[in-house]
């Protein structure tokens, strides 16, 4: 991830307890966080605690001269900045903005900036659904400015709905969006990802080590490339990303061919790396097996599983197919069968033992015209390095 250096304004709120966390999340991404506070803003949490936790001063007033000599921090910060994000966002202050009042350190650090500016809005589910406010959230956005959509939930206040600041973890994970290329703008992407679970008995079954992080990777990438993501999963070992449009769970191969078919249609893209098993149980015991003391195990009998990526490639009106071969041997010769077979125009890949269950990736790409070897690197980084080709390779 490139480091950049972001200006961040915290408003008064009591969602300004988050901010703590996302300045060392941040911190921790390497990136260089610089903190304003509105005199509000200090009442929640002191500007000494952002001091520490960002290692930068902290300026709480539009006129202090205490770290820049020439009274003009409100405009010097700004020209330093890659981003500025106001995260929480109150209610005053984003009206301020949307009319262009700057009579603070915060709202004068908006109309001064010359870099993107984000928020992330906080407030009482009545203050955000009120129509004023959904004005301003309009004319923000008419503005250029990027609104992160609050979150419903518990509010502070005794209340339950939407206005609740996302936490820092979705915030930090979402910033760098804000920076990246969308070479994806308006395409719509589905996605599976993770292991699927073919049940022998009710507790036991057939699934693989599959972890989900190149597929939960892809999603973010693709997210992140500017296009809205389904993500139909098996079981995973990582988080779901966040700032997707739908995450579905589909534990075995029928749950997810049903969950696929079912929303397929109008997708620009069908991204298939979940890890499906070729042969589902075809005499599942719906009671658990027990031992019979003869020494024989249970007969089980396999049948195969429906090819999810094959039936969608095959639509009369297919999305863009990009298909992963995980192979143990000559993975490349493999792969470019695969991809003849199933006939689809990319497929990823990939050695089994480099993969499966670890947190870096060495992929081939393979498409009609061109085959490109990527070094081993973090599955993020693989990630962002295959929705950059897919994005020139989509008509």
């Amino acid at each position: 991830m490139t480091a950049k250096h972001i200006l961040l304004g915290i408003s008064g709120g009591i969602a300004a307890y988050k901010s703590c966390e996302l300045v060392r999340l941040l911190k921790k991404q390497g990136h260089t966080v610089s903190v304003a506070m509105s005199r509000a803003a200090a009442e929640f949490v002191s500007p000494l605690t952002f001091q520490a936790l960002s290692g930068q001063p902290v300026l709480t007033d539009t006129h202090d001269n205490r770290h820049e000599g020439n009274g003009m921090a409100h405009i010097n910060l700004s020209r330093r900045a890659d981003l500025m994000l106001i995260a929480p966002a109150s209610a005053n202050t984003l009206a301020k903005i949307a009319h262009g009042i700057a009579d603070n350190l915060l709202t004068n650090l908006a109309a001064a900036r010359n870099c993107p500016l984000a928020v992330a809005p906080a407030m009482n589910v009545e203050m955000w659904h009120n129509p004023a406010n959904q004005r301003n959230i309009a004319r923000l956005q008419q503005d250029g400015i990027t609104v992160i959509q609050p979150q419903y939930g518990e509010q502070a206040c005794g209340e339950t709905g939407v206005g609740r600041m996302p936490e820092a973890a979705e915030l930090a994970e979402l910033i760098p969006d804000l920076w990246t290329p969308k070479t994806l703008a308006g395409k719509r992407v589905l996605l599976t990802a993770g292991a699927t679970f073919e049940a022998i008995d009710p507790v036991r079954g057939i699934t693989n080590l599959s972890s989900g992080q190149m597929g939960v990777a892809l999603a973010r990438a693709c997210r992140a490339a500017g296009a809205e993501v389904t993500l139909i999963h098996g079981q995973l070992q990582v988080a779901l990303p966040a700032g997707l449009a739908e995450t579905v769970r589909a534990d075995s191969a029928d749950d997810m061919f049903a969950a696929v078919h079912q929303r397929i249609a109008g997708c620009d893209v069908f991204i298939s790396v979940a890890a499906v098993a070729d042969y589902k149980v075809g005499n599942r015991s719906a009671q658990k097996l027990k031992k019979d003391g003869s020494g024989r195990p249970p007969v089980i009998e396999l049948t195969e599983n429906p090819d999810i990526l094959a039936s969608v490639a095959a639509l009369p009106h297919a999305p863009y197919c990009v298909g992963f071969a995980a192979e143990s041997e000559r993975v490349v010769e493999y792969a470019r069968a695969k991809r003849l077979k199933k006939g689809i125009p990319l497929i990823i890949a990939n050695q089994v033992a480099q993969t499966m269950g670890k947190t870096v990736n060495q992929v081939t790409l393979i498409s009609e015209h061109r085959e490109t070897a990527l070094p081993e690197m973090s599955k993020s980084d693989t990630a962002a390095a295959i929705v950059a080709e897919l994005g020139k390779l989509l008509p």
